[in-house]
C-alpha cells in the first residue's frame, strides 16, 4: 500500500493558485487511492513544523506551493531518514516541477504522486538552509525584491517585470568567488552569480540548461558586465530557451562548494526567498531528498545517470 499523504497547501502561493486548486487536489488524491491528510500552512517556519511531523509519522510529505516553500518543506526532510517529497504545481513558477516533468496543473500533476517513483535528488545550501533551485546574488537580488512586491495578477510574468524595473537602477557590481574552497579565486564585475543545483527559475528562465540534480555538483553561472541594451536584447530574451549560454558574457564553472562576496551589500535569493546576506558560502548535497518523479522521468534529462 502506498504511504498516506501528508498534503501541505500555502494558501497564498500563486496569489490564492494552491488555495483555489486544493480541494480539486485533496479530492483528487483520494480518487488515486491514496490517504489524505490536509494541513494549510501559515508561514514557512509552520510548513518546516508540519513537514517534520507528517514525515515522523510516515506519511509522504506532498507541498502544493511555489518553490519557496518546498525548498523549505527539503530543508526538514533531508534530515529525516525514509523521508519523501511530493511536488504539486502551485505558485507562480513552479520551476522545480517544470525540471522534473510533473504538469503544471495540480490536477494531472496529482498522478506522480500516486504513480511516480522516489528519486535522490541534490539539494543546495546556503549557511545551513536548503534550497532546491537555484541560489543567486547580484542584479537577481534586485529583480526577485521587486517581483516579490509585484501584483499577483501578473503570474510568471512578475519574473521578467522584476528584471526590467530592477535594469532601471542597476548598476554592476565587482564580486569574488571561490570555487571549492581553498582554490580558484575568480574577480569579475558581473549582473548576477548564479549557484544552480537545478536547471530553471523565475518561471521557466532556464539559467543553467545543463545543471543535474543527481551530479553533487553546482552549476556557476555569471552573467559578467554588459550594457543594458545587451541585456533586454540578447540576454533576457534568450534565457527561456537557454541560448543565452552562449553569448560572450556569460561564464559557467562546476563546484560542489563556493564563496561569494562583493564589493556593496547583496542578499542572496534561492527559491524566490531570500536565504542570506554576503558574503555566504554555498554547497551541494549529494542526493539528499527523495523526490517523487513521473515513470519514465527517473532516466531523464533532469538526471544524469540511471536508476539501478
Amino acid at each position: 500500500m502506498p504511504a498516506p499523504i501528508c498534503l501541505l497547501v500555502n494558501p497564498s502561493a500563486g496569489g490564492g493558485r494552491a488555495r483555489r486548486a486544493a480541494p480539486d487536489v485533496e479530492r483528487r488524491l483520494r480518487e488515486l487511492g491514496l490517504q489524505v491528510r490536509r494541513q494549510d500552512t501559515r508561514d514557512l517556519d509552520h510548513a518546516r513544523s508540519l513537514a517534520r511531523e507528517g514525515a515522523g509519522a510516515g506519511e509522504t510529505v506532498v507541498v502544493l506551493s511555489g518553490d519557496g516553500m518546498i525548498g523549505a518543506v527539503a530543508d526538514v526532510l533531508r534530515e529525516i531518514p525514509g523521508a519523501v517529497l511530493g511536488v504539486l504545481p502551485g505558485g507562480r513558477g513552479n520551476d522545480l516541477a517544470r525540471v522534473l516533468a510533473i504538469s503544471q496543473d495540480p490536477l494531472q500533476a496529482c498522478t506522480t504522486i500516486a504513480q511516480g517513483v522516489p528519486r535522490a535528488m541534490d539539494v543546495g545550501e546556503v549557511n545551513g538552509r536548503a534550497f532546491v533551485g537555484i541560489a543567486s546574488v547580484g542584479f537577481d537580488s534586485d529583480a526577485n525584491r521587486i517581483a516579490n512586491e509585484a501584483p499577483s495578477w501578473l503570474g510568471n510574468l512578475v519574473y521578467v517585470y522584476g528584471a526590467l524595473r530592477a535594469l532601471i537602477a542597476w548598476r554592476p557590481a565587482q564580486f569574488e568567488i571561490e570555487l571549492d574552497p581553498p582554490g580558484e579565486r575568480v574577480d569579475v564585475t558581473a549582473y548576477t552569480i548564479g549557484a544552480c543545483n537545478s536547471r530553471a527559475y523565475g518561471g521557466g528562465m532556464r539559467a543553467a540548461p545543463e545543471a543535474l540534480l543527481d551530479d553533487g555538483l553546482l552549476d556557476v553561472v555569471v552573467l559578467e558586465s554588459v550594457s543594458k541594451v545587451a541585456f533586454v536584447t540578447k540576454i533576457l530574451p534568450k534565457v527561456f530557451s537557454g541560448k543565452h549560454m552562449q553569448e560572450p558574457g556569460v561564464r559557467v564553472w562546476r563546484a560542489r562548494e563556493i564563496s561569494i562576496s562583493a564589493d556593496r551589500p547583496f542578499a542572496m535569493y534561492a527559491d524566490g526567498d531570500p536565504i542570506g546576506e554576503l558574503p555566504v558560502r554555498v554547497r551541494a548535497l549529494t542526493g539528499a531528498v527523495q523526490v517523487l518523479v513521473p515513470v519514465g522521468v527517473a532516466a531523464g534529462a533532469a538526471f544524469g545517470h540511471e536508476e539501478s
